[in-house]
């Protein structure tokens, strides 16, 4: 399959598993995983942004109007798509030349950890922060932003260990 049906195939499948499955687990009222975020690790880097930038908020806009949340996903993966090339420039080294070849399942264990904790954790935080959107609820806000990260990274790290091929 070449790059453009991956692509594609990749934001349908997060998509349908996040408005028909994942949208529907709430565990002890803090825990709720948001899946769709993964396309923003799993996208080819390039030098231009304009495209993906658009296919995440796209991503998060849909995920918005299926789970009547007034644009609060859109503008949360909006910004972590944003920040992503800072932050595979900080924890990877990579520079605009490495871009074309980056791949996150070829770097070590270590680097992609902290690279999808940190956008997990900024992603959820202003998710979050958003939705209660009152200093009353800032305990609110930390406890769902730790538990929704750690259910959420837990279920990445599980399933990139389940279909990874192993050579």
């Amino acid at each position: 399959m070449n790059k453009p049906l991956n692509i594609l195939f990749l934001f349908l499948s997060l998509l349908f598993l996040q408005i028909f499955v994942f949208n529907n687990i709430s565990f002890l009222g803090f825990i709720n995983p948001y899946i769709y975020i993964i396309f923003v690790f799993l996208y080819p880097l390039k030098e231009n942004r304009i495209p993906f930038l658009l296919y995440a908020f796209l991503l998060g806009l849909i995920i918005d109007f299926f789970s009547d949340s007034g644009g609060i996903h859109a503008f949360s993966i909006l910004c972590i798509a944003y920040l992503r090339l800072f932050f595979v420039r900080l924890f990877f080294r990579k520079v605009v030349t490495d871009y074309p070849f980056f791949k996150l399942k070829s770097e070590s264990f270590g680097k992609t950890f902290n690279y999808v904790v940190t956008l997990t954790l900024i992603h959820h935080l202003i998710y979050f922060s958003l939705a209660n959107f009152s200093f009353n609820n800032i305990s609110n806000v930390f406890l769902n932003t730790i538990y929704s990260s750690i259910f959420t990274l837990l279920l990445y790290f599980l399933g990139t260990y389940i279909f990874t091929n192993s050579k």
